[in-house]
């Protein structure tokens, strides 16, 4: 096999890439403390747009070897991995059988996704997508929604992001309202995320469920939601 499509070439030439400074950006961005969501995540200093170039060189690397990455504590690693995938899943030209790998491999290695930017970087078009182009059933994404596992219901309500650029919406607000009341601010964020997404598709669908449910939304699942409303909607919204 050639170096260059293997877990442990693309982690050599990701090694070349460490930068002290970048390390100290990445250290004050995440929140790695005691008690934090990053906490224990390994972060060496290579820029996302180094890992990000490294993937595209590398979306052909077997899935194998995608699942080798994720095995890596290092958090640069495990998000080259699942760019990969990502950028595999949206390419044309992908097999269906691979789509189906990767999204299988999602699913089975979710313990190693395990921070809000690496759900971000795969779950719309490495889940969703799978789902929504192979028209498969999505009980599987109200199961995480429901999961005790924070990223597993980010993974939940990030996947729809792709039905919303289809103007596919009844899992979002389905999704949404399993997640209203949800402990997580990560999570808070991402529902009021697909909310404003959905409104970009039919406002009037948005208006009826922040109608019903926005006094008691949390303040920051609302305001992500309101974003784009009108300042005298906002308002309203704000004041309930």
């Amino acid at each position: 096999m050639d170096r260059t499509l293997t877990a442990d070439g693309f982690v050599e030439l990701l090694a070349a890439q460490v930068s002290a400074d970048e390390l100290a950006k990445v250290q004050r961005y995440f929140k790695l403390g005691p008690g934090d969501y990053g906490e224990g995540d390994v972060f060496v200093g290579v820029a996302m747009r180094d890992v990000f170039a490294l993937a595209k060189e590398h979306v052909d690397m077997p899935v194998g070897e995608i699942d080798r990455l994720l095995d890596s504590p290092v958090h640069e690693v495990r998000a080259g991995a699942l760019n990969i995938m990502d950028k595999a899943a949206r390419r044309k030209r992908t097999p269906d059988e691979r789509r189906q790998a990767l999204y299988e491999l999602y699913l089975r290695r979710m313990d190693r996704i395990n921070n809000w930017d690496l759900v971000d970087l795969a779950a719309p078009y490495v889940v969703g997508g799978y789902l929504a182009d192979y028209d498969r059933p999505r009980e599987v994404l109200y199961d995480l929604a429901r999961s005790a596992d924070m990223w597993e219901r980010r993974t939940a309500m990030l996947a729809t992001l792709y039905f919303a650029r289809q103007k596919d919406l009844d899992d979002i607000y389905g999704i949404a309202t399993i997640l209203l009341h949800d402990d997580e601010d990560l999570i808070h964020k991402a529902v009021g995320g697909m909310l404003r997404e959905a409104g970009k598709h039919d406002r009037q669908r948005l208006l009826a469920f922040l109608d019903q449910h926005a006094a008691e939304m949390p303040r920051t699942m609302l305001r992500y939601a309101i974003e784009h409303l009108d300042p005298d909607q906002r308002a309203h919204y704000r004041g309930l």
